[in-house]
């Protein structure tokens, strides 16, 4: 609908230009609005004031040029407001031609070819294996794999991804610190560092180790065993990573091992194809990046003093390689702690010579627990944060995964325990979901009645869908691929969520006023099939969320 308004539009303004009405060298595309009142109509333009200094007049002056010239029965009709906006009313006919089209297109309904194949990598979560997943990564994960879904949908060939960084200072802190609670579980007393892992896991993890092993490492020294211990560690917490992205919904494409940059001497490759650019230099015993020839704010080290490399040096190298995997635009999902890091990744994509918007980078803004209102500790037990496991167990997949996406990436969220378990209309999600078993539930009556549920739609039909309710649920239904192109191309999931939200919030109040299944069969048949594009659309949008649409509640 909004494609072809604006082919409207363009083709009046080329007939003025034919016409000799308006002289203009270079047309831009023309970009419609939906204003936010509807008095102001379905779309809006600013096109008369864009162009209004290139055709030497007033910007009302031209649109009323274009308006003039506006000749289509889409069209019901145009007004000019304020300094030169054009406001269009759709005819309602071509609403409910729209309505049938929903319909027709069956669950090809929501798909759109914006990404043309190109591949898109999305690389998120990516927690380093030394403890449980927290709820930060939970709404990293919501996010990054709703995402994904949504970029396929749009046209993109989508990989998704886990960084597992399995090397460097962290994991060496990993092992020394079940080492000590494996000695002090069998009766050693020890002396446990504040810079080591404290959390009650490290205990979990250092049982399972005693009944595996017993006593057999007992008179070991640290050295004999320390990449023993590191690696059962990081084996148990890894696999629990991995169920509860499992049980989040959440599936891989690819794990991707920092270990293998260096097994494989991607590292050293790197630096050296940096250094054969002139970009590398030593200073103080070290090897730097010129990362400031490229907008940083200082140049970065990649080898220190001692000969080790710096996790720089590791994810330089992990982004190189996503280049050579041939990824058109690659999509890091990180936490807001992250923010200062940005710089310096976008320093190397600039060094290569590729465009820094090959990069995207999302940052995942701080998560907050309430209950009833009320803010909770998000320390459940000493050195741990709430995890996602414990969050998820009491919740749901459904309220978690959208609950943290009922608020842009960047943005702080507020996560209410208590109002995400409700069965109430101030539940979001709980809203969206009955929405689509209040439909089905209407199906399921209507053939109890003997009433006949149309796959496809008689156009004739869609014309008793004639209450304003009904054609602002046909208008909202015809945003969906809207939404998704611009979820996809704008990278933010939230937008879907808010979507059916408002859809949702179309259909709850026209079902409580008005009977579906009535004694006029025309009419039913046609709200039966509003009903059926609504209960469709908010199917495949709770999908694209990774929440499921429930057929009874």
């Amino acid at each position: 609908m909004k494609d072809r308004i604006a082919r409207i539009i363009d083709d009046a303004l080329r007939r003025a230009i034919v016409e000799g009405r308006v002289s203009v060298e270079r047309l831009p595309p023309i970009i419609l609005e939906r204003p936010r009142r509807e008095e102001h109509g379905d779309f809006a333009t600013t096109i008369a004031m864009v162009l209004s200094r290139q055709a030497r007049c007033s910007p009302r002056e031209l649109a009323g040029i274009i308006v003039e010239r506006i000749d289509s029965p889409m069209v019901s009709r145009c007004e000019i407001a304020g300094p030169g906006f054009i406001n269009i009313f759709v005819d309602r006919a071509y609403w409910w031609d729209t309505l049938c089209e929903i319909l027709n297109r069956g669950d090809d309904y929501g798909r759109v070819d914006v990404g043309k194949g190109r591949k898109v990598q999305v690389e998120f979560v990516s927690a380093n294996p030394t403890g449980p997943l927290h709820i930060g990564h939970g709404r990293g994960a919501a996010v990054g794999d709703s995402l994904a879904n949504i970029l396929k949908i749009a046209g993109f060939d989508v990989t998704k991804e886990y960084y597992i960084n399995d090397t460097g200072r962290q994991m060496e802190i990993l092992g020394r610190s079940l080492f000590l609670r494996y000695r002090e579980l069998l009766g050693e007393k020890v002396v446990f560092p504040e810079d080591h892992y404290r959390g009650d896991y490290i205990k979990d993890i250092a049982r399972d180790m005693i009944s595996r092993y017993g006593k057999k490492f007992l008179s070991s020294s640290e050295d004999e065993v320390l990449d023993r211990f590191t690696h059962f560690a990081m084996s148990v917490i890894l696999d629990g990573i991995k169920k509860d992205l499992r049980d989040f919904g959440v599936d891989f494409d690819n794990w991707y091992s920092e270990s293998s940059l260096f097994e494989r001497g991607l590292v050293m490759e790197t630096i050296e194809e940096l250094r054969k650019m002139g970009l590398i230099y030593h200073r103080d015993g070290a090897v730097w990046f010129r990362t400031t020839d490229f907008g940083d704010d200082k140049d970065r080290v990649l080898i220190k003093a001692d000969g080790s490399t710096t996790y720089f040096a590791s994810d330089i190298a992990y982004h190189r390689d996503k280049l050579v995997r041939g990824f058109s635009t690659i999509v890091d999902v990180w936490g807001a702690d992250h923010h200062g890091y940005e710089p310096r990744m976008k320093a190397l994509f600039r060094a290569l010579g590729r465009d820094e918007s090959t990069l995207r980078v999302i940052f995942i803004q701080l998560v907050s627990l309430l209950r009833g209102g009320e803010p909770i500790s998000m320390s459940t037990r000493k050195g741990e944060f709430v995890t996602l496991r414990e969050v998820m167990d009491e919740v749901g997949r459904d309220a978690c995964r959208f609950f943290f996406l009922m608020r842009k990436a960047d943005a702080h969220l507020d996560f209410d325990l208590e109002l995400a378990k409700s069965q109430a209309p101030e539940n979001p999600v709980y809203y969206v979901q009955y929405c689509h078993a209040r439909i089905n539930s209407i199906m399921e009556f209507a053939v109890s009645r003997g009433v006949e549920v149309p796959d496809t739609p008689e156009r004739g039909c869609m014309e008793r869908l004639a209450l304003k309710e009904e054609i602002d649920i046909i208008k909202k239904l015809a945003e969906f691929e809207e939404v998704i192109e611009r979820s996809a191309l704008d990278m933010e999931p939230h937008r879907l969520t808010f979507y059916l939200m408002e859809l949702a919030g179309l259909f709850h109040p026209y079902y409580n006023r008005h009977r579906v299944v009535t004694d006029d069969v025309p009419l039913t048949t046609a709200r039966l099939s509003l009903c059926r594009a609504v209960m469709k659309t908010i199917a495949k949008g709770l999908n694209l969320l990774g929440v499921s649409a429930p057929e009874k509640m």
